[in-house]
């Protein structure tokens, strides 16, 4: 059966109308909702990609790279470390509720105050640039590297965007928040951080597994 190729505007309006998406479902649940799970909800999702996959994985992976370097949304490796696209809202939301522009550099590892100074300096940049702008390379720091990125990301201080070609596959572009996305940084904060997570609570609704997970993240002020 052929399937109508999803497109950025598609997309696009998908992640705006539902806030929060993963680009592929967890175990191919219907809950979090996923770019999938929302195109193609009665089809499972095999991770295949030789000539008799489903094509519509690697197409999807391909809008991946498109949507995340669009600057309609936001892209990090949020819920569970996955991929995850934000509406330019909810993000919005997302920065005041974690205090991601009054961040205190000291409360962060020293990997990752270096990791984010370098990004702030020059971004986006691949892993491999990264890495070596850091002197984070090698397998003896891998792990530290890693635990850096994922306290950047939980705090919304990063974001993917786009792909480098330097190496066997494609790496992940990535970028301070605050060079990327300045318009969203910079922007006058409605509200408070209570009033962030009201509007998310009723734009994601109160059983949201995407709230539930943010509720366990700690806040920042």
């Amino acid at each position: 059966m052929a399937h109508r190729k999803l497109t950025v505007k598609d997309a696009v309006a998908a992640i705006e109308r539902r806030g929060i998406l993963l680009v592929y479902p967890l175990d191919n649940r219907k809950e979090p909702a996923s770019i999938w799970s929302e195109f193609y909800p009665k089809s499972e999702m095999r991770w295949e990609w030789d000539s008799g996959g489903d094509g519509r994985v690697a197409n999807l992976w391909r809008l991946r790279e498109q949507l995340s370097c669009s600057g309609e949304v936001v892209y990090a490796k949020w819920f569970r470390g996955r991929a995850t696209f934000f509406s330019r809202a909810v993000f919005s939301d997302l920065i005041l509720i974690a205090g991601s522009r009054r961040v205190d550099r000291r409360t962060l590892s020293t990997e990752a105050a270096r990791i984010l100074e370098t990004l702030e300096s020059d971004s986006p940049l691949s892993t491999k640039q990264l890495k070596l702008a850091t002197d984070l390379r090698g397998k003896m720091n891998e792990r530290a590297y890693e635990r850096a990125m994922k306290e950047l990301w939980t705090r919304f201080l990063i974001v993917g965007f786009g792909e480098v070609d330097d190496g066997a596959f494609p790496s992940l572009a990535v970028g301070a928040t605050r060079n990327l996305f300045e318009d969203l940084w910079g922007e006058p904060t409605v509200g408070d951080a209570d009033a962030a997570h009201l509007r998310l609570t009723k734009k994601l609704g109160p059983d949201s597994l995407f709230l539930k997970f943010l509720s366990t993240k700690p806040r920042r002020t």
